[in-house]
Order: C-alpha cells, then sequence, then structure tokens
C-alpha cells in the first residue's frame, strides 16, 4: 500500500470500529460526517462526494457502512480497472469485511489484513483467487507484472480450462491450485530479463535488480538497461553517490522509474560501490553506471542508505480536525519526532516503534542541531510546533541552525516546512474575522530582541492603524510589559476599540472573550491568550447566540 487509507464513517457507532482498524493502520486518517460523529481526525459535508474525492486522489478507502451505497457513489468514476485505489465495505460493527474495487491493487491483501484485526473472515469474491488459491494478477512485494491486460486474458484462459507451467522461480505458486501440465501451452515466466510479448505467457519480473549510477540521468538508465537485456519493472531501486543526495536528477529518474533511491559512499567509482552493495550478486558494468543482478528480489532497505528527511511541522492550536492532512501523514512516516514536550504529547499518538525527543521549551537551537544530526545518519525526522511553524516556532530555529552550519551532510537533508494553523488565525475565526484587513503579528517576549524594539514597533504599528495580534503578551517574569504595551497603543486607539482574548483556542476548556480597549487589563490575560487588538474600522455585532461577531471590513475609509 503506497497511500495512508482513509477510513470513512457516517455515525458515531462506527467509531469504536474505525479506531481498532486505524490500530492496525496507524497512518491512516478518520473522516466523520460533520455535525453527527466527534472525536475523528477530518469532518467531511458530503458522503458521496467525499468517497469521489478520495477515490480519485487515488487513496485506498474503508467505508464502515452498506457496499450499496459505496458502490452508488463511486459508479459515475469506475472505469479504469487498473488504476482504481483499494476501496473496502465494512459492517459497521466490524463484523464483516467486504473488498469491493482494487483488485489489482491489493484489496484482497488488504480485506484479509483487516478481517484478522477484526476477527471475522474476509468475503473474497475474486474468481481467480478462489479458483487458484492467487491473485495472478498481483504478485507478491517484491515481483512486478509486466501487463496487466495481457495478465486478465492469461488469468480468463486459466478459468477457461487451460493448463499452465511455469518458468523461473515463484515460490509463492508452489502451494496453489493452478491448472499445472508441463505441457501447458500458457506459461508463467519469472525473470528479469527483458522479453517481447506472447499472447500465451504472463510475464512476472523479479525487483532484482539494482543500477547504480553517477548522476541523475533517467535517459542514460532506461538506455543502460536496454543494452543489459533487462525488463524495467525488474530495477528495485537506483544506487548513487552519497555526495549526490540532492541531485534533482536522480529524483526525477528514480520518481519516472517507480523505484527507491539508495546512497552510498562512492571512493572508488560507481561498480565498487555497487559491488560492496550487492556482494553475492551478478555485476555488469557499462558506461556511466553499473548493474546487479541479485538471486532473488532484492531487500531495498538492505542497499545503501535513504536519503534522510527532516519536516518541521504546525500541529495548528491543539484540535485534531485543525490539523493539516500533510501534517498528519509527515507523523505517521516519522521515526524521530523532537520538540517540546507539550507539543509533542498533543502529536500523538505515536507507535511504539517511533522515538520521542522531548526538550523544554527553551533549547530551540539545541533541538535544532539535534534533527540534523538525526537526518544526517537516514532518519525521518520531525520537528513539532504548534500553530505554524513559521510564526514564532521552530523553522527559523532549524533554518538557523543549517545556515551556520558547514557540514555537507546536513545541507544535504530533505528539508521541508509544513504550515499550520497559527493560533492568531485560529482565534481569529472563533470571533469571526477581525483579521479581515491589514494586521500586524508581533510577540511582546523581549528574550530574544530588547524592549526597546518591542516598543518602537508597536507605536509605529498602531499609529499605522494596523489590527494587532499579540502573541507570549505577559508571563511571571515580565507581568508590567502588557500595560506598557497597551498604553502604547491607547495613544492611536479609541477606547472602544474592540480587543479579541482567546485563550487555549482549540485545546480542551477554550474560551473567546470580547471586550473594548478601555476595559482591557493586564490580570485578563495569561502567557496562553492570544490578543487581537482592533484597528479603527474594525466592527462587532451581537450573534444570535448571544456572542459577538467581531470583524474587519476589507475596505478603508477614503483619505478626507
Amino acid at each position: 500500500m503506497h497511500k495512508a487509507p482513509a477510513i470513512v464513517i457516517l455515525g458515531p457507532g462506527s467509531l469504536a470500529t474505525a479506531q481498532r482498524i486505524q490500530k492496525r493502520y496507524p497512518q491512516a486518517s478518520i473522516h466523520g460526517l460533520e455535525g453527527r460523529v466527534e472525536g475523528v481526525d477530518l469532518h467531511y459535508t458530503a458522503f458521496g462526494d467525499t468517497l469521489r474525492r478520495l477515490y480519485q486522489q487515488d487513496t485506498p478507502i474503508i467505508a464502515l457502512c452498506a457496499a450499496g451505497i459505496v458502490i452508488r457513489s463511486l459508479a459515475s468514476l469506475l472505469s479504469e480497472k487498473g488504476v482504481e485505489p483499494p476501496v473496502l465495505a465494512v459492517a459497521e460493527d466490524g463484523s464483516a469485511v467486504v473488498p469491493l474495487l482494487g483488485g489489482l491493487s491489493g484489496v484482497n491483501v488488504m480485506a484479509r489484513e483487516l478481517a484478522e484485526a477484526l476477527g471475522v473472515a474476509a468475503a473474497i469474491t475474486t474468481s481467480g483467487e478462489l479458483r487458484f488459491g492467487t491473485c495472478l494478477l498481483n504478485p507478491p512485494q517484491g515481483y512486478a507484472l509486466a501487463d496487466i491486460e495481457q495478465g486478465k486474458r492469461f488469468v480468463s484462459d486459466l478459468l477457461a480450462g487451460e493448463s499452465v507451467r511455469i518458468e523461473g522461480d515463484a515460490p509463492w505458486l508452489q502451494q496453489t491450485q493452478l491448472p499445472a501440465s508441463e505441457a501447458a501451452r500458457r506459461t508463467i515466466h519469472v525473470g528479469h530479463q527483458a522479453r517481447p510479448a506472447n499472447r500465451d505467457e504472463l510475464l512476472i519480473h523479479p525487483r532484482s535488480v539494482v543500477v547504480a549510477v553517477a548522476g541523475g540521468n533517467l535517459h542514460g538508465i532506461r538506455a543502460a538497461l536496454q543494452q543489459a537485456g533487462i525488463a524495467e519493472p525488474s530495477v528495485a531501486c537506483l544506487l548513487a553517490d552519497e555526495q549526490a543526495m540532492a541531485d534533482s536528477g536522480l529524483h526525477e529518474a528514480a520518481q519516472a522509474l517507480g523505484v527507491a533511491l539508495r546512497f552510498a559512499a562512492n571512493p572508488d567509482g560507481v561498480a565498487s560501490m555497487l559491488a560492496a552493495a550487492l556482494p553475492d550478486a551478478r555485476l555488469t558494468e557499462l558506461e556511466g553506471a553499473a548493474i546487479a543482478v541479485a538471486p532473488a528480489p532484492v531487500e531495498v532497505a538492505q542497499v545503501g542508505r535513504r536519503r534522510g528527511r527532516l519536516a518541521v511541522i504546525g500541529l495548528g492550536p491543539g484540535a485534531a480536525e485543525l490539523m493539516v492532512p500533510a501534517v498528519k501523514a509527515e507523523l505517521a512516516r516519522a521515526e524521530d519526532v523532537l520538540g517540546y514536550e507539550t507539543y509533542v504529547r498533543m502529536a500523538g499518538p505515536f507507535r511504539d516503534d517511533q522515538v520521542l525527543h522531548c526538550t523544554d521549551n527553551r533549547e530551540e537551537m539545541q533541538r535544532a542541531r539535534h534533527a540534523f544530526e538525526l537526518a544526517a545518519q537516514g532518519r525521518s525526522v520531525v520537528v513539532v510546533s504548534s500553530g505554524d511553524p513559521g510564526v514564532f516556532a521552530m523553522a527559523a530555529a532549524v533554518l538557523e541552525a543549517l545556515h551556520e552550519s558547514s557540514d555537507p551532510a546536513w545541507h544535504r537533508v530533505d528539508l521541508e516546512i509544513l504550515p499550520g494553523v497559527s493560533a492568531s488565525l485560529a482565534t481569529a475565526a472563533q470571533a469571526g474575522a477581525p483579521l479581515g484587513h491589514d494586521f500586524c503579528v508581533m510577540s511582546l517576549s523581549d528574550n530574544l530582541k530588547p524592549w526597546s524594539i518591542i516598543e518602537k514597533r508597536l507605536d509605529l504599528a498602531a499609529q499605522a492603524d494596523l489590527v494587532l495580534a499579540f502573541y507570549n503578551p505577559i508571563s511571571k517574569s515580565r507581568p508590567h510589559q502588557l500595560g506598557v504595551a497597551l498604553e502604547v497603543v491607547r495613544r492611536h486607539r479609541d477606547g472602544n476599540t474592540p480587543v479579541v482574548l482567546g485563550r487555549d483556542i482549540g485545546r480542551p476548556g477554550q474560551t473567546l472573550k470580547v471586550v473594548t480597549l478601555a476595559e482591557l487589563l493586564p490580570e485578563m490575560v495569561d502567557m496562553r491568550t492570544m490578543v487581537l487588538v482592533g484597528s479603527s474600522t474594525t466592527c462587532q455585532f451581537p450573534s444570535a447566540d448571544g456572542k459577538q461577531w467581531v470583524y474587519t471590513p476589507r475596505w478603508y475609509p477614503a483619505d478626507e
């Protein structure tokens, strides 16, 4: 399975089963109907639209509902069988698992995994698999079918009474009920060689070939394979010099071939690098490349090492539904998770194989350097921030650590910054749209910048009539500074200016209050409060539930 599945439920009665399934697939996300079910990862408003979107994104779907609802929802999209993701219907109580679509993408494998996790039998209906005890069109990991359409015709012939003989090493077929005969006209051929298409032959390629290259050249790689007479689907991975980890051409070539990209030290050329990685393989040297053919499918994880990855993520304000899907996916793939302990715990739950590195909130640079040290070893590392990592959080610290480092291994790490919903945006959304026009985001903490700079910027921003968003407004070590800041703002703002106070927005016990600038007192605020001070145009009016809507119009009065 290449993508994390989506577990789609319609009501609260399915949630317990969905959570059991999620334990089997920890990277999966649970999608629940808006207004009907809580405690899910994501909400949706239209079941059919959601299923169709997931299907078109090639996302495996596990729908906890009647099979007919799923089929009717996807009917308009069912055209090309070879490219569909796995789709399964599971009974609300977990008593039945029915694979519906995706026989060529492993749906029956998923069905058996789910059935085992739920303690039931999977309702497999695939005729070839029921007759022969295997799905010829979906060979096991480490093998690739050459031509799906030819495969369909081949299986149809066997179901119609043709016998078959096997050429090559196919251990998974030894215990099947295939109609075997040495005199058969139909042949299953298992091998790495490039062969012309044959109506009577089913080609299955073991992924037993590794190509070592000096640089990223897709045309050159394909030319080398052709010269060596090797079928492209037999390639398990590309191996390159670790100095070329950041070579975009290499990554593009690996992506085009649909294979992993691995790296190793290359002191004496690609051939010696490849021989060291696969000592038992048969080696062929070509111009600019070397090809190794192993006696069995290659364990890619044992060849060289991968490029390390470091992702700096934003969890959002705290609520699971406000965490963006890309961040959830990154957390699922992580081997190491680093961050302030409070935020790391917010990011869970974690698998037993994931290593947590929790530190004090004042150790940002040490944390950033540690993250690069881990990623440079080829590990998948996540640095956690609350809100957005680029807003007074870890993204700047990580980039600073990289900027000041002369270690080439750090600079070869695959670094990505993944955004999150910031505290200011989450608070603004709860209140309405106080940030609907130009605004300024400031931290009132003077730990890393002088108070004189803060006061100057406050004065200029207030004078410019920007909406003000205050992070770190007050603490035990600086209890007086918010009062000073408000004095500065009041030089330029009317006392009736709306102020939004959002405390722990997106977390249990959140509170939201709207006061005027004249009413605002420092004791109303603590370190966990986001303070939004309106501009001269910011408005407020009562909502139907007795609360207040606050917004800043998109227009601005013309100069008189």
